[in-house]
């Protein structure tokens, strides 16, 4: 019962997002650029992220960190692509303990990982500047991932 209510809310969500508009059709100034950045960020952020980190980015007590307001998501850009591409597990926030994993995202192309970041950085109250996949392929060329 709960696995077809989450299916039938994954399916609502991407089909909703799946529609094009204006600002996504055609891309040409800056704004436009970061408003179809932030679009394809969505799609994946709904394929690999809201699981853990939930629709509204709170993630879910002591397991996954909330995204909302967080100083890792709104801080250092390396840091945080580090994070997706070699995983982590255990972070304490505030003095909250959380305790899940998070899977490496090594898998992801570095415009996906670019545009995944750049909608979280933009979203659940965020906002911040883009990162871009010259960013992310600078950092995976730069970092091992951890020993397995």
């Amino acid at each position: 019962m709960l696995g077809g209510v989450l299916f039938v809310l994954a399916t609502t969500l991407m089909s909703q997002t799946a529609k094009p508009t204006s600002q996504t059709a055609k891309p040409t100034t800056q704004g436009g650029a970061m408003a179809a950045q932030v679009t394809r960020g969505k799609q994946v952020y709904l394929q690999q992220c809201l699981a853990c980190h939930q629709v509204d980015g709170l993630g879910v007590q002591g397991m996954n960190p909330p995204l909302a307001k967080a100083k890792a998501v709104l801080g250092d850009k390396a840091a945080l692509i580090k994070i997706v591409l070699n995983g982590m597990q255990g972070v304490d926030i505030g003095g909250e303990s959380y305790n899940g994993v998070m899977a490496p995202h090594r898998d992801l192309t570095d415009q996906e990982v670019a545009d995944a970041l750049t909608y979280v950085r933009n979203s659940f109250g965020n906002k911040a500047s883009a990162v871009t996949a010259a960013q992310v392929k600078t950092i995976r060329a730069t970092t091992k991932p951890p020993a397995q």
